[in-house]
């Protein structure tokens, strides 16, 4: 008897997901895992990232690797999928995910922040779509990427009324890289290959639980919905995205932010 209702299986796909085992990152591998795909988990230096991968494994029982990679370095990146593809695959889809801020006023930082961030947030995000788009020009079958911006590609999140969260190059990286998924979009449609990005909101991670409780109490108070998002509220736009159901979307950035935008 075939399930009622709107569905997602995902028992024929393969997702590589970079930075997912914690946070966000975390969220959709666990998502894209409870649809019935198989997942690739990219770390770069998490000791419990395989343990993670194993203990997803045996909760939905579909296969999950974790792999070490650090996707600032092209060629490793483009190694890393292909053995993936041979593994796990054939690989479906990507979630560009990895990601890093530093906060710090903006007459302090220095080159090395900068090569910092946009190293992952940007060029690791571009050596993952690109190591995945080889995968799929070279087989001619296609695919599905979706890269997790922010919000803050549009806004200078606040701390205060009138008063900026200082993280300039991971605002500026945010905007980069939402318009990166925009310019691969339009080169690899005609590899039907589809690009979109996902961009947060306020969520509730490790990082943000560090942060002063009363910026978060601000932040929260200027949000429509008036809270955090949890990490697993941020997984359904991107399993839309990944799935059949989007196959006519491509080049767009949605925002998954409480109604943060409105204002």
């Amino acid at each position: 008897m075939s399930p009622k209702g709107f569905v997602f299986d995902f028992s024929d796909k393969c997702i590589i997901v970079t930075g997912g085992n914690r946070g966000i990152g975390y969220a959709f591998s666990r998502a894209m895992a409870q649809a019935g795909a198989r997942v690739a988990i990219i770390y770069r230096s998490s000791k419990d990232a395989p343990e993670i991968a194993e203990k997803l494994s045996k909760e939905f029982d579909v296969k999950i690797k974790a792999y070490q990679c650090n996707v600032s370095d092209a060629e490793k990146t483009t190694e890393t999928f292909s053995t993936i593809d041979k593994e796990l695959g054939p690989v479906t889809g990507l979630i560009a995910n990895a990601g890093v801020s530093v906060v710090k006023p903006a007459l302090e930082l220095n080159s090395e922040d900068f090569q910092q961030v946009f190293n992952v947030n940007v060029l690791g995000v571009f050596n993952s779509a690109q190591a995945a788009a080889k995968l799929w020009v070279h087989s001619k079958r296609g695919g599905s990427i979706v890269i997790t911006s922010s919000m803050s590609s549009q806004i200078i999140n606040q701390v205060a009324p009138n008063k900026a969260l200082t993280q300039v190059f991971y605002n500026s990286s945010k905007g980069a890289v939402s318009n990166l998924a925009k310019g691969l979009a339009a080169e690899w449609a005609q590899y039907n290959i589809r690009v979109n990005t996902v961009s947060p909101g306020y969520v509730n991670t490790d990082q943000t639980a560090h942060m002063d409780k009363k910026i978060r109490e601000h932040q929260a108070s200027n949000l429509p919905l008036g809270r955090f998002a949890e990490p697993h509220e941020m997984a359904g736009q991107a399993i839309l995205l990944l799935s059949d159901h989007g196959s006519y979307m491509t080049g767009a950035e949605y925002f998954v932010d409480g109604g943060q935008l409105v204002w």
